[in-house]
């Protein structure tokens, strides 16, 4: 049953880039989206992080921000978005590039992510 549930949720709340090195995963409630780099992030935040600093995070409405978390949004078995493809859910867009992942949400903030940096818009 729990392995039916990961695919299920993988199905539609979860993706990868081709590369496997980013991942992504939305959460309905409360809405927000993160999404995290396998390598780190790169340059690493200037705050204080007792665990990681994985990703990045954002709500449907405010600015992302670093994720310094211990678990990760990387689910193995999540579906590839290919380049060039827009993965879109809950006011959320990512688009996938081979230079890295683009995402916005409806009140036009966003980040970029790549392996070599990250910026937040």
């Amino acid at each position: 049953m729990i392995a039916l549930a990961i695919v299920a949720a993988a199905a539609g709340n979860f993706f990868q880039l081709p590369s496997r090195n980013i991942g992504c995963a939305y959460n309905a409630s409360p809405t927000f989206l993160r999404c995290d780099v396998r390598s780190g992030l790169k340059p690493v935040p200037r705050r204080k992080c007792e665990l990681d600093w994985t990703g990045l995070e954002m709500g449907p409405t405010r600015r992302p921000t670093p994720s310094c978390a211990g678990d990760t949004a990387m689910l193995p078995n999540a579906p590839v978005l290919r380049y060039g493809s827009t993965w879109r859910k809950g006011g959320f867009a990512c688009r996938s590039r081979t230079t890295g992942l683009r995402c916005t949400n409806r009140a036009g903030h966003g980040f970029t992510l790549s392996r070599q940096a990250w910026r937040i818009f």
